[in-house]
């Protein structure tokens, strides 16, 4: 046995850090939603959250990769691995343990899991997401420490007190004289860990008023905020045109998410006032 940066080595065998650390985010993610769906909907029978795991991690995985082999960051463009590069040499498509996991396409693939699950057992979706929400934050959370096994998500170099090193070679080009640089990765798993915190306590304070779908509403709004802001000093970006894709993207869903949540919102007020209008008519 042999215990290196990246894993375990067991012979032939290599456990990976990375792989470790994403499994322990989504076992603790089920084990949040089972909780949470059967307070939501006060069904004891939860053994299913079991099935809805597998059928949304493995879409989940497969888009989040897929993301980044189409979008892939400055890193990867610098050393010649582009879209083209990973076409031309498709078995390294499927080396997720190096890293290279893209959020987005992990929360489409997920999304598009848990809808064919929902679907193949005649369940409504929108509870499960609802459930789901807080604990895709917390996998996130978790997950994030994955990128700091293989230190690929860290921001300028600072002396802060809580500066990382960064070894040479996992070093960005134009950064190689730097030792120590911001925990990118530690910011964004404390952001999640509140968005975990807070999606819980407004679906406790406020459940009773809100519809289904406004939790994984404002869960879209809460993490796209996050990463927006995030991605000013993050350098490992994924440029398009000269802007940052990724933070594109966050604004988007941001603007998005808000504006259905206002617009069902507006949409129920609406219906309540013409309801008591008719009243006081008849």
């Amino acid at each position: 046995m042999n215990f290196t940066p990246y894993g375990i080595e067991i012979g032939p065998l290599t456990f990976r850090y990375y792989g470790m650390i994403i499994m322990t985010g989504a076992l603790g993610a089920a084990y949040l939603v089972r909780w949470l769906y059967s307070k939501m909907t006060d069904e004891e029978n939860d053994g299913w959250i079991w099935d809805a795991l597998l059928w949304a991690m493995v879409p989940g995985v497969i888009g989040a990769r897929l993301y980044h082999v189409l979008t892939p960051p400055k890193s990867s463009l610098a050393v010649g691995v582009d879209t083209a590069y990973y076409f031309s040499h498709p078995i390294e498509i499927f080396s997720i343990w190096q890293g290279g996991l893209g959020m987005p396409g992990a929360l489409i693939g997920g999304m598009i899991g848990l809808y064919l699950y929902a679907r193949k057992t005649s369940q409504s979706i929108l509870p499960i997401m609802d459930a789901a929400a807080p604990g895709v934050a917390l996998a996130q959370a978790v997950g994030r420490w994955g990128n700091f096994i293989n230190q690929e998500l860290y921001g300028p170099p600072t002396d802060l007190p809580w500066k990382i090193f960064i070894r040479p070679e996992n070093r960005m080009a134009g950064f190689e004289q730097y030792d120590y640089f911001h925990p990118l990765f530690l910011y964004e798993s404390i952001w999640n860990l509140l968005n975990t915190g807070l999606l819980i306590l407004i679906w406790k304070r406020w459940g009773s008023e809100l519809k289904q779908g406004d939790l994984t509403l404002l869960y879209f709004i809460n993490y796209g905020l996050g990463r927006f802001m995030l991605e000013f000093i993050r350098l490992d970006f994924v440029p398009l045109s000269g802007i940052n894709l990724n933070q594109m993207i966050m604004l988007g869903l941001i603007i998005l998410s808000g504006f259905v949540l206002v617009y069902r919102k507006l949409k129920k007020v609406s219906k309540t006032d013409l309801n008591e209008y008719s009243q006081k008519e008849s």
